[in-house]
């Protein structure tokens, strides 16, 4: 159990120094308690899954969906994803890459 829970500890640092752009852009709208004073973590692990930005506190988690979510099998394993996650008492919000990038202002309220 030990080895699996710190194989998703690396996998969740490997994903903080590699995040995408659209990541990096909506990360310094949260972090540091800048929105609304909630504190934002980035790629957390919650069971078998990690989120990409989590709110402890508000049980909230913020994902940034790319092209990579668009297909059959990933809409289905997304589904899959959520329904786990609500079931842990989660709510979800999903933005676009694209949405980040032109409408943040959008996302960010």
């Amino acid at each position: 159990m030990a080895i699996t829970d710190q194989k998703r500890r690396d996998q969740a640092r490997r994903l903080r120094h590699s995040q995408t752009p659209a990541e990096v852009r909506l990360w310094s709208g949260l972090r540091g308690r800048r929105l609304q004073n909630y504190k934002f973590i980035r790629q957390y692990s919650i069971g078998p899954f990690t989120v990409d930005f989590l709110c402890r506190d508000a049980r909230l988690i913020v994902e940034v969906d790319g092209a990579t979510h668009s297909e059959d099998h990933e809409i289905a394993y997304d589904q899959r994803r959520s329904a786990y996650l609500r079931a842990q008492g989660y709510r979800i919000v999903r933005v676009m890459n694209d949405d980040v990038y032109r409408k943040f202002d959008d996302v960010w309220t």
